[in-house]
């Protein structure tokens, strides 16, 4: 059974190896993707690793994978149709009103609730990133950095941010005059001069202090 990747500097499977002989499985990874930016949902996914999954048939993705920020959008994307196709996944989608009615903190604890609830299984165990844990019904573990760790957390990095950018790409084709297909909505100056020019759309985060001074500017509070 592999039980590391070959480079170190990767995720491994340590923790979850851990968490199975423990808790049996199958373990599940969580993370999230779309905190920080001003506009569009958090999204956070749940990825699912039982013991033959780990021994039999993934080898390519156990190879390869890591924390979805260190990856080139191609090699993410591969990974993504990789993930997706061979292991069991649940998405959890919280978008700006929720952020702006419930902050984006709670936002996102709910969004990762709701992918794991939407996993097509029980889990056994939940590892999640961070250092806070959403209200679940099952065993959990908050890890700090846990994307840069975890291989399964790190799966969990890969389909939420490949998720995420395929629904900012959708909203560029609603909403073009920001261009939201290439910074997805974070608070580049391409986009700030884009919200200064046309003011904001339904996707941007009121509740976020650059889109308030927008609306102060234009008045459109």
């Amino acid at each position: 059974m592999a039980t590391k990747n070959i480079n170190k500097s990767n995720p491994t499977l340590e923790i979850e190896l851990k968490s199975l002989s423990c808790y049996g499985g199958p373990i599940v990874g969580v993370d999230e993707a779309g905190r920080g930016p001003l506009a569009g949902p958090v999204v956070a996914a749940a990825v699912a690793y039982s013991e033959k999954d780990i021994k039999y048939g993934l080898q390519d993705v156990l190879a390869n994978i890591s924390d979805s920020k260190r990856l080139s959008s191609t090699k993410r994307e591969l990974l993504y149709n990789k993930i997706v196709t061979k292991l069991r996944f649940g998405i959890g989608l919280a978008d700006r009103h929720l952020i702006d009615s419930s902050n984006i903190l709670n936002a996102t604890l709910w969004a990762m609730q709701e992918a794991v609830n939407n996993l097509s299984l029980t889990p056994s165990y939940v590892l999640i990133d961070g250092n806070r844990a959403p209200k679940l019904p099952w065993k959990s573990q908050t890890i700090i950095r846990g994307d840069a760790r975890c291989v399964s957390i790190a799966s969990a990095s890969i389909v939420a941010k490949v998720t995420r950018d395929k629904l900012m790409c959708e909203l560029a084709k609603i909403f073009p005059q920001y261009g939201f297909e290439r910074h997805k909505g974070y608070c580049t100056n391409a986009h700030l001069e884009a919200l200064r020019r046309h003011g904001i759309c339904d996707a941007h985060r009121r509740s976020f202090r650059p889109v308030q001074l927008i609306l102060q500017e234009k008045n459109q509070i």
